[in-house]
């Protein structure tokens, strides 16, 4: 376990999944507190090679078919790397940074992967970088799963966002507007191309800003909390192809977010 300070910030970071365990300031909690046996269902789970579902968990790359874990839906679901440990290749009072060799049956190259966490009063910065170190073309969606406690009425503020029309949780590859309202329910993913997105109630405000992770997954299924995922690409973008990236051999992909948070 690795805990990380600055100022009246605090940060507690497990290597199993360099898993965001815990955010808080002043003492107080502003990410759910984690749960290591159900990643997504508190803390920050980090979401590689794929975001969240790839339909009925096979897909097909360059001719040859691949079979992921599958879910009580029959969909594969979260990524390769959450049950994995990582190494910790640097740590500090207030910055650390993971590690991980990624190899799997159902995923046709080796990634090199590379999480990086720095803290700041009232902000943390994520970066993530992923090298394919096979010899086969390697598809690529990378996420995070972070659920923020919300008290009372909440509002997500984001300015375009377009709504992934879906099927049983799978986008279609179609997209429409969407104006963000006091409160709901939600189970779906955003294309949100402009910064920042915002969630405010009366425990905080929480402000997002990313770097190549131009998608959104909003999650209400937790109460007392909203998972605001950024995410590379969508749900399923191993079919549909929305923020699909596929990296060639010895090629490298970085992406990252800043999230800023403030206690009222």
């Amino acid at each position: 376990m690795l805990r990380l300070i600055s100022g009246d910030s605090e940060a507690v970071i497990y290597e199993e999944g360099a898993y965001l365990y815990a955010l808080r300031r002043r003492g107080v909690d502003v990410l759910l507190r984690g749960d290591l046996s159900r990643k997504t269902r508190g803390g920050m789970a980090v979401l590689i090679p794929y975001a969240n579902r790839v339909k009925g968990g096979v897909y097909e790359i360059d001719g040859v078919l691949y079979e992921l874990p599958k879910n009580e839906e029959g969909n594969a679901i979260h990524g390769l790397v959450m049950d994995k440990t990582w190494r910790v290749a640097e740590a500090g009072p207030d910055a650390a940074v993971l590690e991980l060799e990624l190899e799997h049956s159902g995923y046709p190259s080796r990634l090199s992967c590379r999480v990086s966490y720095a803290l700041r009063p009232g902000a943390l910065e994520v970066a993530v970088r992923v090298r394919n170190m096979g010899p086969r073309r390697a598809p690529l969606t990378v996420g995070a799963h972070p659920y923020f406690l919300v008290e009372g009425p909440w509002r997500i503020r984001a300015r375009g966002a377009m709504r992934c029309v879906a099927l049983n949780k799978i986008p279609t590859g179609g997209l429409e507007p969407h104006e963000f309202g006091e409160g709901g329910e939600y189970d779906d993913c955003f294309l949100i191309e402009q910064d920042p997105v915002v969630l405010e109630s009366r425990l905080s405000r929480i402000v997002l800003a990313r770097r190549n992770m131009p998608y959104v997954q909003i999650y209400t299924g937790v109460k007392g909390a909203v998972a605001v995922e950024p995410m590379s690409g969508a749900p399923d973008a191993y079919h549909n192809g929305m923020g699909l990236r596929i990296l060639a051999p010895g090629e490298e992909a970085e992406y990252g977010f800043v999230v800023e948070f403030e206690l009222k």
